[in-house]
């Protein structure tokens, strides 16, 4: 009996391919927001980022980011909404719409709000101020 072990070699690839695309796919294609704070703050914030009820907490010292993965298949009641405040009173919130495969980047000024100037204008259109919350552009 002749066995044909290239057959045999490539169909190992083929499966180990097909196990590994879908996750790699859905984790490249991922909507991505990363909150970069200023270099020069001075302040340490602390964050909560809600997507859809998945809550993560956390601290960020100036120079850090918070990143949060979105959805790849949002429904109509998909939300992303970053809020940062510090100890001594300063609170700021925006709610976000990620867009499907793209890494959006909101850099915070060293007085922790929106730096339009570093912000990219497509990612400025994909921020709101959160209800009943002060403005994260004030200057």
């Amino acid at each position: 009996m002749h066995v044909n072990k290239p057959n045999v070699r490539y169909g190992r690839w083929v499966l180990l391919i097909l196990v590994i695309l879908p996750p790699a796919f859905l984790y490249l294609a991922s909507p991505v927001v990363a909150v970069n704070f200023s270099p020069n703050g001075k302040e340490e914030f602390q964050y909560v980022w809600n997507t859809k009820n998945r809550i993560h907490r956390g601290d960020i010292k100036h120079g850090g980011s918070a990143v949060e993965f979105g959805y790849i298949f949002p429904d109509e009641n998909f939300f992303m909404r970053f809020d940062w405040w510090t100890d001594k009173g300063f609170q700021r919130c925006i709610d976000i719409t990620p867009k499907w495969g793209m890494t959006i980047d909101v850099y915070l000024d060293q007085a922790g709000r929106i730096d339009i100037a570093k912000t990219a204008p497509e990612v400025i259109a994909r921020l709101k101020q959160c209800k009943g919350e002060t403005d994260p552009f004030n200057l």
